[in-house]
């Protein structure tokens, strides 16, 4: 029971003191309080003294700081003040316990302050230098590197790249580098780049930026295969490929090279084409490649004969080069070996200087000259006494440290460039391309200023081409000329030849062709086997010895009689016709012609013949007409000057004659026998009758 009322008795007690605490503090609450109901703040780096908040008291209430931590805050009043410069860096809040007293009245008032944060850090790089590796030819976008900075403020960060245009760029609000485009480890091997972090989007203050140094290297990659040295580098697209034009070399026909073999360019040497691996190359023969007359070292590329060689001519070695670590990285090149036959002597220049001018106007592809006063051209050769003249066809030329001049192959030397006046100095290369053996010899070109070259005692450009003028001039006068003179011989001959064949005289007696006429039918048997088959009435010496009788039973007897009396007067009027064109020309021919009428043939040179090949109708009246044959004379050019001065007699007294042809006609005489004729003279109306 008494144990039952105890306990009632202290829970009493504990309800009492509640409620008593409750009392007090509501009266103390009236005491003293913060402003608003939200803590108070300051911003960090604050000046000493600066006021955190102010506490509401009654009045007659004092104030006291019970908790302060860090002695960071004071009491002026019932401010409340910061008697330190706080750093939200290093503590962003603080908590104060106050303790307010009014006589027997008391309160602890709790009071946080908040520190405010400031920009007052700049970003921080953990390093100021990095360095990255990235392999060549890495695909666009790949990530190189994040380099991030930290800024004690917590302030978001901006990022920049500089420079931004070596291949690499900044992934969009990141620090992450990324490959901007493919990398060349022969073009660059590294790049320095800067890093920069801002906690700013712009540089407006207050701002702070940390800046890093990043080395970036490209890695070479095992991606090209060896490369024979020398060679020519060359870009396709991405790759890039050096080209070799191979290696020559010369050795003697049945002769043996003891030692290494001397190429050209250089002995056989490869290296990796990736040149940041630069890995070890070997060298081979591949099969069926002369092995058995060449070695190769396996190591060096040294070639080397194993035998002297039996067959001249080229003979073409492949070798392949290859790296030791990765065989599916080769290449191959070719050396050619020329067997020659063993020269003796190999060529020499005639002089080991020369000497050549040219005037500095003479234009592209003028010859040098061998003297200031002379045009003959300079002319270099190099003799080779290997062969009897000297000449070796073999042997070549070329110039060496010039571009303004060349020399033929027959050793002239031309200007290819227009070149200002003063020396120009270079060596002559003579090469026998049999094998290879050469010789040098220097040439020193003057090159005179314009119009000095060709004077005095010699003949300039301007000469030669008054000269050159000159000679046409009287080429064209004496062709003119010689062509005058041809026309006239011509025009003789044509007028002689008219008067070097006989006329032939027929007249139809009215009969169908292919008759024999009746009457006489007058021939000249005595002609029919000349050798002019082109003559008209010419008979082979059968078909005369079967015509011994013609027309009305007259024979040819009878023929040779009449010609015989009718040549003398026919002949006179011919020679009328024909005495003008005697005298007006001298005869071309080495004979001269004297025309007759005969029944037989001579064989007298300088005679021509007539006859008459038909019967002539006495009754028909039908005039028998001398007309001359358009053919040219045979005279000769010997004749002495008796027979000149006949043919210019007989010239005038045809000149003092009319130009009428005589006629030969038949008279009515004798008719019986048909040997009558009569020869008319138009002019002087005079009749010649002759009774055959």
């Amino acid at each position: 029971m008494e144990k039952k009322y105890l306990h009632f008795t202290l829970r009493t007690l504990l309800s009492f003191l509640l409620v008593f605490l409750l009392h007090r503090s509501t009266e103390a609450q009236q005491i003293c309080s913060m402003p608003g109901t939200t803590p108070p703040t300051i911003r960090e780096n604050n000046a000493v003294g600066a006021v955190v908040t102010t506490i509401t008291t009654e009045e007659g209430v004092t104030l006291t700081i019970a908790s302060n931590p860090a002695d960071s805050f004071g009491l002026n009043g019932n401010d409340l003040t910061a008697v330190k410069v706080l750093d939200y860096e290093t503590k962003t809040s603080f908590t104060i316990d106050l303790f307010c007293k009014k006589g027997d009245q008391f309160l602890t008032l709790i009071v946080v302050v908040l520190i405010e944060n400031e920009n007052d850090n700049p970003p921080v790089f953990a390093e100021s230098q990095y360095t990255l590796n990235v392999d060549e030819l890495s695909p666009v976008g790949k990530s190189v590197g994040a380099i991030v900075a930290t800024d004690a403020d917590k302030d978001r960060l901006y990022y920049s790249l500089v420079p931004d245009t070596e291949g690499f760029r900044l992934q969009e609000n990141s620090p992450n580098i990324l490959v901007q485009h493919v990398l060349d480890y022969d073009a660059v091997t590294s790049v320095t780049l800067i890093l920069s972090a801002q906690d700013t989007p712009t540089s407006t203050p207050p701002s702070f930026t940390a800046t890093a140094t990043i080395h970036v290297n490209i890695m070479d990659i095992d991606n090209r295969p060896p490369w024979f040295q020398p060679c020519t580098e060359i870009i396709l697209d991405m790759s890039k490929i050096c080209l070799s034009s191979g290696y020559t070399g010369t050795v003697n026909l049945t002769e043996q090279v003891v030692g290494a073999l001397p190429l050209l360019p250089g002995p056989v040497h490869a290296i990796d084409g990736d040149k940041g691996l630069n890995v070890p190359i070997m060298y081979r023969f591949p099969t069926g490649s002369e092995s058995d007359i060449f070695q190769i070292n396996q190591n060096t590329g040294d070639i080397t004969m194993s035998k002297a060689a039996d067959i001249a001519g080229p003979l073409t070695l492949t070798v392949l080069a290859l790296q030791t670590s990765n065989g599916d990285q080769f290449a191959t090149t070719t050396v050619t070996i020329v067997v020659v036959k063993k020269s003796v002597n190999p060529p020499q220049f005639e002089k080991m200087e020369y000497e050549g001018f040219i005037s500095a106007d003479a234009g592209v592809d003028s010859m040098v000259l061998e003297s200031k006063a002379s045009n003959r051209p300079l002319k270099v050769q190099a003799k080779d006494t290997d062969y009897a003249d000297g000449i070796n066809p073999d042997v070549r030329y070329e110039v060496q440290g010039s571009t303004e001049f060349s020399i033929t192959p027959q050793g002239f030397i031309l200007m290819t460039k227009n070149v200002m006046p003063g020396t120009v100095s270079m060596n002559l290369h003579a090469i026998d391309s049999s094998n290879a053996e050469s010789t040098t010899a220097a040439l020193k070109v003057e090159v005179m200023p314009e119009g000095v070259l060709g004077a005095p005692g010699g003949y300039g450009p301007g000469d030669m081409a008054a000269l050159g003028a000159s000679l046409a001039v009287l080429l064209v006068i004496s062709m003119v000329v010689i062509g005058l003179l041809v026309f006239r011989i011509q025009k003789g001959k044509t007028d002689w030849r008219k008067l070097s064949e006989a006329n032939i005289f027929r007249s139809s007696l009215g009969k169908g062709p292919g008759e024999l006429k009746d009457g006489v039918q007058y021939t000249n048997e005595g002609f029919q086997n000349d050798g002019d088959t082109s003559s008209v009435g010419s008979k082979g010496q059968e078909e005369m010895d079967g015509k011994r009788s013609i027309g009305n039973g007259v024979t040819s007897r009878a023929v040779e009689e009449t010609l015989m009396k009718v040549s003398a007067p026919l002949y006179s009027n011919l020679l009328l016709d024909t005495s003008s064109l005697a005298g007006s020309d001298k005869a071309d021919s080495e004979k001269e012609v004297k025309p007759i009428l005969t029944k037989e043939r001579r064989v007298e040179e300088g005679y021509k013949s007539v006859w008459f090949k038909e019967d002539i109708d006495p009754n028909a009246k039908e005039e028998v007409v001398i007309i001359p044959d358009n053919g040219e004379r045979e005279g000769d050019d010997d004749d002495d000057d008796e027979e000149e001065e006949g043919f210019r007699e007989e010239e005038e007294e045809y000149d003092n004659s009319s130009l009428q042809t005589p006629k030969v006609l038949f008279s009515d005489a004798d008719m019986d026998d048909g040997r009558g004729v009569r020869f008319e003279d138009s002019e002087k109306e005079k009749i010649q009758t002759s009774d055959l």
